[in-house]
């Protein structure tokens, strides 16, 4: 099926990511995060390339989809970037999915790797979806960032680029991740305003370590209210507490949101079905309503 379909249901989509193993772990080690993900059946999952990206990491990310897809019976999307992929390793990636049966791909120009030059058949992420359309048989969706991408100007350029990247072909958004929920509902008013009318769903990364978050911020450019920024200084030190915040944190995020009305919540797993197994089980019947 393709993503943008599950839209038309009537109801909010929760779907979940995971990330290849590293590479010092073999591929199989994925089934625990998808034998915890498979008891909460999200609508779908999608597969990252792994941090920097290369020929080999997007063969682990094709291998992982092809195993969500076809073992586990759900939709899988397979993460595909412009700074990590020729637009021979695209056609060969493209084909290797299409005979794994996977129909969904998510198109991203990828964060530049300091150790690998970057490729550069496709600049900008808006190239590799119309490139992608135009071969035909992939649901396309797209990145999009509530507070503005980290190197655009300023919001109307950010909006602009992504409204190219939708007339390009993406039928489906996910967003990078927020904490602030009007953030968010500012970023739908001005999509919509500017006719990008395709499903957006909203990425949330629960907060379960000070590091690990802080670092996440300062790579995407999302910002910590004050609400957070307390829960982080009461319970940063304190592993089992923050995790408890944490996760009370991304709950109520996510009631919010469907009480908004939002198009879906895309769950950032890090890889750790206990906490998306918390989670769903946490907002199950608001889902419902």
């Amino acid at each position: 099926m393709k993503i943008a379909q599950l839209f038309s249901q009537g109801r909010t989509v929760f779907s979940c990511e995971v990330f290849p193993p590293k590479k010092t772990s073999p591929v199989d080690s994925i089934f625990r995060t998808l034998d915890g993900l498979e008891a909460i059946r999200p609508d779908f999952i999608s597969v990252t390339y792994g941090a920097g990206g290369s020929a080999a990491v997007n063969q682990s990310t094709r291998e992982i989809a092809a195993i969500i897809q076809n073992q586990y019976h759900i939709p899988a999307m397979a993460h595909l970037t412009c700074v990590s992929s020729t637009r021979q390793e695209v056609d060969a990636l493209l084909a290797g999915l299409e005979a794994d049966g996977v129909e969904n791909v998510l198109a991203l120009r990828g964060d530049i790797s300091p150790d690998r030059p970057p490729c550069t058949d496709f600049a900008h992420a808006s190239q590799l979806t119309a490139y992608i359309r135009e071969r035909g048989g992939f649901g396309i969706s797209g990145a999009c960032y509530p507070e503005g991408h980290p190197e655009s100007p300023d919001l109307v350029s950010d909006i602009r680029h992504l409204k190219e990247k939708v007339d390009a072909g993406a039928e489906h958004l996910v967003s990078q991740l927020f904490f602030d929920n009007d953030d968010f509902f500012r970023f739908l008013e001005r999509c919509r305003i500017a006719g990008i009318n395709v499903p957006i769903e909203a990425g949330i990364m629960p907060v379960l370590n000070r590091k690990s978050i802080e670092r996440m911020v300062s790579l995407c450019g999302a910002s910590l209210p004050r609400k957070l920024t307390r829960l982080l200084a009461r319970y940063g030190d304190h592993p089992q507490a923050l995790r408890e915040a944490g996760l009370a944190y991304a709950v109520d995020q996510i009631a919010d949101l469907i009480a908004g009305g939002v198009d879906g919540i895309h769950l950032y797993t890090m890889n750790n079905p206990d906490v998306a197994r918390h989670i769903s089980d946490s907002v199950a019947a608001i889902r419902r309503v």
